[in-house]
């Protein structure tokens, strides 16, 4: 009988390894930020020369990506090394944009449907904080896009699929600039932020209520709302 010499594994090696297996459990969404070198080295009980050499691993691998100043960010699992391509399309032409929304009324159809039937009390929790901001919100008309945006972000985590999540993540991305013209343009008026406002609301009681159908019907209302005005303000820019 012949056996392979046993091959003590790298530090670094070990390290990346736990962060790999931490980003693709969802415990780290797209765009999310790791702990410092520093923190990370006190946590995994190495030096910080380990630490680095086991983020440049993944850096290499594509799952995360080191900033000058501004720490190591989660990168979308979906997401070309180049950017995000898609992005760029609707810079170019922006009708891109409804073809987008199209695909996120069939996808978020069904991450409202599988949050209903699997959100655990900390996502009912993060969904709720949202919903009452934009109840804060409403009082001055204060826009609340970026709260809308994470409610959407939070309902595909609820899913517990790390792939709804990070394509969620990667089509809200590319869609933000627009998003933020369309916020500016065309919902403006106190029954514009209201009705936002129960279009979210309703959805959350939905998912609350483990009503998988109510969720559904609820996201896809909503998105149709938003086609329709995205619609109008393309069509605005055009002419």
């Amino acid at each position: 009988m012949k056996f392979q010499p046993i091959k003590p594994r790298k530090v670094s090696s070990q390290i990346a390894d736990q962060i790999r297996s931490s980003i693709l459990a969802g415990e780290f969404a797209p765009g999310d930020k790791l702990p410092p070198e520093r923190e990370l080295a006190e946590m995994f009980g190495v030096s910080r020369p380990s630490v680095r050499e086991a983020l440049n691993m993944l850096s290499s691998a594509g799952l995360v990506q080191s900033y000058q100043g501004g720490g190591t960010v989660v990168m979308s699992l979906v997401e070309s090394v180049a950017g995000n391509p898609l992005m760029e399309l609707i810079r170019f032409k922006q009708e891109r944009a409804l073809d987008v929304i199209e695909v996120r009324k069939g996808m978020e159809s069904w991450t409202a449907y599988y949050a209903a039937e699997r959100a655990l009390p900390e996502d009912l929790r993060r969904l709720e904080e949202i919903v009452d901001g934009m109840r804060r919100n409403l009082e001055g008309l204060k826009p609340s896009e970026d709260l809308d945006a994470n409610f959407h972000i939070i309902i595909a985590r609820a899913t517990h699929n790390i792939v709804w999540l990070h394509l969620m993540q990667s089509l809200f991305d590319a869609m933000k600039e627009f998003q933020q013209s369309v916020w500016r343009a065309v919902y403006i008026t106190q029954d514009d932020h209201h009705l936002l406002f129960e279009h979210h609301r309703r959805i959350f009681e939905a998912i609350k209520e483990k009503n998988t159908a109510g969720a559904r019907d609820a996201m896809i209302e909503h998105l149709t709302f938003a086609e329709q005005r995205s619609t109008a303000y393309v069509t605005r820019q055009q002419s």
